[in-house]
């Protein structure tokens, strides 16, 4: 891939939105404009040969919610517009190129983790985002190949580009150290998750095994706002973590019940799967309601979690909590 990928977010419409960026509508709208655009550049400059290049890039283009990245994007705004580097113009399109990178490492190892996740040896599921699934259309050989170019593909976004500044290079060992243990802790949770069908859980096990397949990711995500946001060694970056722990968690509870109580057509996926595959889930511990109200109990704590910082503008963490507790997708 070429050393030349780089971003031009030296603009005043840019450097406004880093600085007075407060709502949550506002993040999306910006990820929702330019992150697709940078994922279809990546993989352009990684030239892959057809059929590949052509399943990587279905598997990227219908993002979904593309919670990970806006984790990561909302952290990082909320930090950097509390440091005393808010006003430096330079500095802030610098560490936005370093988050945009992040945004895309994450959501490619996302994107490549639900494609293995839909192969028949694992869920055998036929549809995602509303669409046919990857090897559905490509066939399996291509599918699994393309999640591993994706995985491949994210670690190069990550460490390439930092090897002129010694400062960058350490974020950028940073970024990947963060995303290649809990890319492991989620391959892990998987297994667990699978291992753990037709078992009966305990609710601490069933924790386990979610804080590592879903939980993980998401810990990244927030982790890796924060370093680019120049946090690597703060209390801060504690604090974030325990609520990407929490919301984590809070996430995939809800997923449990979605998965109950939602149709295919608004899931985007098969409705049902986790019970047909007779998974551990906590509907299957708790029932609908109790799993429910273990959600929301969760989803009250990482406000909780949040509320109590003084991190500036943290209302865009408050608003994604908000927004992922009344999801229904």
């Amino acid at each position: 891939m070429s050393n030349d990928f780089i971003f031009d977010f030296s603009t005043p419409h840019t450097t406004a939105f880093i600085q007075n960026a407060k709502h949550l509508d506002q993040v999306r709208q910006w990820q929702t404009e330019h992150l697709p655009k940078l994922l279809d550049l990546i993989l352009t400059q990684a030239s892959l040969p057809e059929p590949l290049n052509a399943a990587c890039r279905y598997a990227m283009s219908n993002g979904g919610k593309r919670v990970r990245p806006l984790l990561a994007l909302s952290t990082f705004l909320m930090l950097i517009q509390t440091g005393d580097h808010k006003n430096h113009k330079n500095n802030l399109t610098k560490k936005l190129q370093m988050v945009c990178r992040a945004m895309m490492a994450v959501e490619l190892i996302h994107s490549y983790s639900l494609i293995h996740d839909d192969l028949p040896c694992m869920d055998d599921d036929a549809l995602r985002r509303g669409q046919p699934t990857c090897h559905i259309v490509y066939g399996e050989d291509i599918a699994l190949l393309a999640g591993d170019a994706l995985q491949s593909i994210a670690f190069e976004v990550l460490s390439e580009y930092y090897e002129e500044a010694p400062a960058d290079e350490a974020v950028a060992y940073r970024l990947t150290q963060i995303l290649s243990t809990r890319a492991r802790r989620m391959v892990s949770g998987q297994m667990l998750d699978i291992k753990g069908e037709n078992q009966i859980l305990t609710q601490d096990e069933l924790e386990a095994i979610h804080r590592d397949k879903t939980g993980a990711l998401i810990e990244a995500s927030v982790m890796m706002g924060a370093i680019c946001a120049g946090a690597a060694q703060t209390a801060a970056l504690s604090d974030l973590k325990l609520y990407a722990r929490t919301i984590g968690l809070a996430f995939q509870v809800q997923d449990d019940v979605l998965d109950i109580t939602a149709d295919t057509i608004t899931l985007g996926k098969p409705a049902g799967s986790d019970e047909k595959l007779e998974k551990s889930t906590y509907v299957k511990l708790l029932g609908v309601d109790g799993a429910q109200d273990y959600a929301n109990e969760l989803f009250e704590e990482a406000r909780a979690q949040v509320k109590i910082k003084h991190w500036g503008n943290n209302n865009l963490l408050l608003q994604i909590t908000d927004w992922l507790q009344t999801r229904k997708f």
